[in-house]
C-alpha cells in the first residue's frame, strides 16, 4: 500500500504521524509539507528592497518546512516503510490531491483542520476539499489515537460495500481489527391510522432485508480474515453512526463518501461530512 502523509506542524498533524503505527508497512511512504509563500505588497518600499525581503521570507519558510519534515521522519514508527520527503509551494488541498495522484497513493493520512462547522459548510476546509477531490482513501485524525481495534463501518448500499471490501483487501491495518458493519434504515413519518399495521410490517421486512445484506458483507470480510459482524438499525444515518461509534467506543469510523458532488457537497453537506463535524474518533473515508 502506498501512503501519503501530509503534515503541517499542528497537534493533530503529529497525531496523524503517531496513527501510522496502527497501519501496515507502506510500500512507499511520502511525507509532504506544503508552503503558503505569500508575497505581500509594500508600496512605500523600493522594489529591490521588497524583492530581497520576500526572498528572505521564503527562505525562512522553506527552512522551517525542512525542519518539520526531518522531525516527522524521525518520529515515524519502525515498521512505517521507506519514506521520502517533499516540500511543495501552493494551496494545501490542491497540492495534497496532486501529489496523491502523482504517487498513485492508496491512502492519504492527515490531521483535521477546519474553520468550524458553519464556515466549513459554506467555504470548505482543507480536510473537506481533500475528502471530495482525493483519488484514494483519506484518514482524518482529530486527536490522540490510542488503539486501532474496534472499527465501525457504516454502509449505504451495494456500491459502498464493494468499495469497502476493495479497500480492506489491501490489508491496511498492522494488527487484527474487529469490524462492526452498520446499515441504517431511515425512519419514516407517522403513518395514517389505517396504515399503521401495514407500515409496521413493511418496515420490519425492509429491516430484515438490510440485516441480511449487512450480514452478507460481514461474511465476505470474514472470508478474507477479518472479525466482522453486522448491525441494522432504524434512524437518521449520521445520528445513528455517531451513536454507535460512541456506544462501541470505536477507534475508527471507516465510511464511504457517496452523496453530493462538487460545490453542492460543500454547501449542503452529506452524511460523511456530518460525521466529520462531530466525529468522536478518526474517520477514514474511502471511495
Amino acid at each position: 500500500m502506498k501512503t501519503l502523509l501530509a503534515v503541517d506542524g499542528s497537534v493533530n498533524s503529529y497525531e496523524a504521524v503517531h496513527a501510522l503505527k496502527y497501519f501496515a508497512r507502506a510500500e512507499q511512504l511520502t511525507l509532504l509539507h506544503t508552503l503558503d509563500v505569500s508575497r505581500p505588497a509594500y508600496p512605500m518600499m523600493p522594489p529591490e528592497v521588497v524583492g530581497e525581503h520576500n526572498t528572505t521570507l521564503e527562505q525562512s519558510v522553506r527552512e522551517d518546512g525542512e525542519r518539520l519534515l526531518a522531525r516527522v521522519q524521525s518520529l515515524l514508527p519502525m515498521h512505517a516503510g521507506p519514506s521520502t520527503k517533499h516540500l511543495r509551494i501552493g494551496s494545501a488541498a490542491e497540492v495534497i490531491v496532486w501529489m496523491a495522484k502523482e504517487q498513485k497513493a492508496d491512502l492519504i493520512v492527515m490531521g483535521a483542520r477546519g474553520l468550524g462547522p458553519v464556515k466549513e459548510r459554506l467555504l470548505g476546509s482543507v480536510s473537506h476539499r481533500i475528502l471530495t477531490l482525493a483519488p484514494c482513501a483519506t484518514l482524518i485524525v482529530n486527536g490522540p489515537v490510542k488503539a486501532m481495534k474496534q472499527i465501525l463501518l457504516p454502509l449505504q448500499g451495494l456500491s459502498d460495500a464493494e468499495a469497502a471490501v476493495r479497500f480492506l483487501q489491501l490489508k491496511p491495518f498492522h494488527d487484527a481489527v474487529e469490524v462492526t458493519l452498520l446499515t441504517v434504515l431511515p425512519s419514516t413519518g407517522t403513518p395514517r391510522p389505517g396504515d399503521v399495521a401495514a407500515a409496521a410490517a413493511a418496515a420490519t421486512e425492509k429491516l430484515e432485508e438490510q440485516a441480511a445484506f449487512i450480514e452478507g458483507v460481514a461474511e465476505r470480510l470474514r472470508a478474507i480474515g477479518y472479525q466482522a459482524h453486522g448491525v441494522a438499525v432504524v434512524g437518521t444515518p449520521s445520528t445513528m453512526i455517531l451513536q454507535q461509534a460512541t456506544t462501541l467506543r470505536s477507534d475508527l469510523i471507516l465510511m464511504g463518501t457517496r452523496g453530493r458532488q462538487g460545490i453542492a457537497r460543500f454547501v449542503l453537506g452529506s452524511v460523511s461530512h456530518d460525521v466529520l463535524h462531530q466525529m468522536p474518533c478518526p474517520v477514514l473515508a474511502f471511495h
